[in-house]
C-alpha cells in the first residue's frame, strides 16, 4: 500500500499506544493527524513527532462530544479532502469494583468513550474514508473484550471481571463486524486490534508489553493490502476469539 499521500487520524494520540501508532505510521510516510482533547498535550505530541521528521498535525477531538467530532471532520475535509486511515484508539478504564457493586454511572461513562465514541467518530469520518483508494478503520480493542477468552477459566485474563470495560470492548468488537459487513463491497476494511497488556497510564504502567509492541498490530491492520481481511479481531500472534 503506497503511503506517501496517505492521511491517518488516530484518536487519543497524544500519549501511550495512540502516540506510538502515530509514530509508526508517520515513519511509513503517512501524514498523521494527532487526535486529542487537550490542545497543549496534542501540540506537544505533534512537536515530538515532528522532531523525528514525521508529518504530524494536531486535530482537537473529544470522542464524547459530537460537536467536537463534527468540527474535526470538517477540518479534515477542508484541508485534505479525504481520510485513508481511522484508528479509534481513545479509551478509558475507570472501574475499581466488581460487577455486583460497580457504580453504574462509571459503566455508562466507559461506554461513552469506548463504544459510542468510536461509533460517532466512524460515522462522521466515513464520508471522507469513502474518498480514499483504500480506506482502513482500526478499532483498538482488548483481550478483555474477548468473550471466548474471558469465559475460559484457564485464561490469564479470567480474574478481570470488569462489567464496563470488558463489555464495552466486546461491544466495540460487535461494532467492528457491523461496519465491516456494511462496507464489505467497498474498498474499506474494518478490523479490531488487541494491543495486549501494554504499560500505559490506563493501567498505571503495570503491563509487561511496551507501547512499541502494542502499536504493531493496529499499524499492520491500518496498512493492509487489498487482499487483507475485514471484520476480524487480531493480536500480533494471530486471530483472537470473539
Amino acid at each position: 500500500m503506497g503511503t506517501r499521500s496517505k492521511i491517518a487520524l488516530i484518536t487519543g494520540a497524544n500519549k501511550g499506544i495512540g502516540l506510538e501508532i502515530a509514530r509508526q505510521l508517520g515513519r511509513q510516510g503517512f501524514t498523521v493527524l494527532v487526535g486529542a482533547r487537550d490542545s497543549g498535550r496534542g501540540t506537544a505530541a505533534v512537536e515530538s513527532l515532528a522532531s523525528e521528521d514525521i508529518d504530524a498535525r494536531f486535530v482537537q477531538i473529544d470522542v464524547t462530544d459530537v460537536q467536537s467530532i463534527n468540527s474535526a471532520a470538517k477540518l479534515i475535509a477542508a484541508e485534505f479532502g479525504k481520510l485513508d486511515v481511522l484508528v479509534n484508539n481513545a479509551g478509558i478504564f475507570i472501574e475499581n469494583k466488581p460487577p455486583s457493586t460497580i457504580d453504574v454511572s462509571r459503566v455508562r461513562a466507559t461506554y461513552e468513550t469506548n463504544f459510542f465514541g468510536p461509533l460517532n467518530v466512524t460515522q462522521a469520518m466515513l464520508p471522507l474514508i469513502r474518498k480514499s483508494d483504500a480506506g482502513r478503520i482500526v478499532n483498538v480493542s482488548s483481550g478483555l473484550g474477548s468473550i471466548g477468552t474471558m469465559s475460559d477459566p484457564d485464561s490469564p485474563y479470567g480474574g478481570f471481571s470488569l462489567a464496563g470495560y470488558n463489555s464495552s470492548k466486546s461491544a466495540l468488537n460487535a461494532l467492528t463486524v457491523a461496519f465491516a459487513n456494511e462496507l464489505r463491497d467497498t474498498n474499506i476494511k474494518v478490523n479490531a486490534a488487541d494491543p495486549g497488556y501494554v504499560a500505559t497510564d490506563l493501567n498505571n504502567h503495570s503491563g509487561p508489553r511496551t507501547v512499541e509492541q502494542g502499536a504493531t498490530e493496529p499499524v499492520r491492520l491500518a496498512t493492509l493490502g487489498p487482499d487483507g481481511p475485514t471484520g476480524a479481531f487480531f493480536n500480533d500472534e494471530g486471530p483472537v476469539p470473539w
